[in-house]
């Protein structure tokens, strides 16, 4: 007996709660690929050190003029979006980073924290390097980036001024795109076709399902006409 004629033995009611729960079963499958599959991005976030605590800088580090007994924080990661975003781990204290570099007449100090991030937000073959801070002394009005690079050459930026490595890492890459899933997947095209492959896809496994619901509602529907 085919799937069609299986199907239309059963009675509407039944129909009715198999095409309901396929409709179910699909949304939640869908939700779940979409979540799964969330876009994110490796690139250096830029941080500000207030009251102990991280905050997202508002400016960019070419642009930041931070004061003397300033800590700014730079951290590699994979995120969505600045709410998203890593923050720089462990000690952050501008009196224990900048210790063993004192005051001196018209120049500033600012602390840096850097934080490399972990393996799993490393391109393929790299590894990150150990967290490190650093003190820069620096004039006066000079920024953040001016600051970097100061303690932490090479750096390397793109067209657009966007800081892409630290200290040479990564070695390559600038803000891709990446699947936040752990597949490290680059780029929405890659993603899809990653899941074009190895096999049929969700939806025309559920458009398959539909057809034979459908085809099977006909036949009832059919049969019931000729008994009556």
């Amino acid at each position: 007996m085919t799937a069609v004629r299986r199907a239309a033995a059963l009675p509407a009611a039944a129909l009715l709660a198999l095409a309901l729960a396929l409709a179910l079963a699909l949304a939640l499958a869908l939700a779940g690929t979409s979540q799964a599959h969330a876009a994110g991005y490796r690139y250096w976030s830029f941080w500000d050190r207030d009251g102990g605590r991280w905050s997202y800088a508002t400016a960019g580090p070419s642009t930041a003029r931070p004061d003397d007994g300033a800590v700014q924080g730079f951290r590699f990661a994979v995120s969505e979006d600045s709410a998203d975003a890593s923050r720089p781990r462990g000690t952050a204290d501008f009196t224990t980073i900048c210790a063993g570099t004192p005051a001196k007449q018209g120049t500033k100090r600012v602390a840096l924290v850097i934080d490399f991030g972990t393996s799993a937000d490393a391109p393929s073959g790299e590894t990150p390097p150990a967290r490190r801070t650093a003190c820069a002394r620096v004039s006066p009005d000079a920024t953040a980036a001016e600051a970097l690079a100061a303690t932490a050459k090479p750096l390397r930026y793109d067209s657009n001024a966007l800081l892409c490595a630290i200290g040479g890492y990564p070695q390559k890459g600038c803000g891709e795109q990446v699947s936040t899933d752990g597949t490290g997947a680059v780029g929405q095209e890659k993603q899809e076709k990653k899941d074009s492959g190895g096999g049929p896809s969700l939806g025309l496994l559920a458009g398959a399902s539909v057809v034979v619901l459908l085809g099977a509602t006909a036949a009832w529907q059919a049969r019931r006409r000729r008994r009556d």
